[in-house]
């Protein structure tokens, strides 16, 4: 079995094909992530004041505590706060929450709706989408099932920055209101993760022509 598998480890064989496999990786690596960005640029604003008002602001939802069930989801909370600041300057009328609602076990969707009503946000100017599972559904239900032409995206800024791109393939009007960062010790699994997420996007959009996992019904935002 070794005395096979030999030949296909032979430094020549490396160099010709193993090498070059590996390059075109790297390149497809590096140059999804640095398009995505640089489509995003000067689309998404950390400035409450700088970002032009959109009646809805689309929150991308994430899970409130981490694994152990007990340690708040830095991420969470700081898209909570995002999505209060834009509401309470009024530069948003409509929160439209997307998220899941079976994310170990947690609720993303009304962990979101409890945190926003302790802070005076009400129930009228909150709406609901359940089958928000990964941003790609999220975005493109805004528009198709929601009726969005327009809409702010409330999340971190590297989140936002894909969104936007997937936004503009299927004709949503979009910018980005960046909540806070997470510091870098804590965030580098989801850099690992957001660039591997950014060459899933390019096949969805250009190879798989993926389709959310569900449309359903329009509904209506009053």
């Amino acid at each position: 079995m070794l005395h096979c598998l030999k030949p296909l480890f032979t430094k020549k064989i490396i160099l010709r094909l193993y090498l070059p496999l590996a390059i075109a990786g790297l390149f497809v690596f590096f140059f999804c992530y640095h398009k995505v960005a640089q489509h995003a640029k000067g689309r998404t604003f950390y400035s409450v004041k700088e970002v032009p008002y959109n009646r809805v602001g689309l929150l991308l939802g994430t899970c409130k505590l981490m694994k152990d069930k007990k340690t708040i989801n830095p991420f969470w909370q700081f898209r909570v706060e995002a999505a209060y600041r834009l509401w309470k300057a009024k530069k948003i009328e409509k929160l439209l929450v997307s998220g899941d609602i079976g994310w170990y076990g947690q609720n993303e969707l009304e962990d979101f709706r409890e945190a926003f009503l302790a802070l005076g946000i009400p129930d009228s100017a909150m709406v609901f989408d359940y089958v928000g599972f990964r941003t790609h559904d999220s975005v493109i239900r805004c528009k198709e099932v929601f009726g969005q032409k327009k809409v702010t995206i409330i999340s971190q800024e590297f989140h936002n920055e894909r969104a936007l791109y997937i936004a503009d393939h299927f004709g949503l009007e979009a910018v980005g209101y960046n909540a806070e960062m997470v510091s870098f010790r804590d965030n580098i699994r989801n850099n690992i993760r957001e660039r591997l997420a950014r060459i899933l996007l390019f096949l969805d959009l250009y190879v798989l022509d993926s389709e959310p996992h569900i449309l359903g019904r329009k509904v209506v935002i009053p």
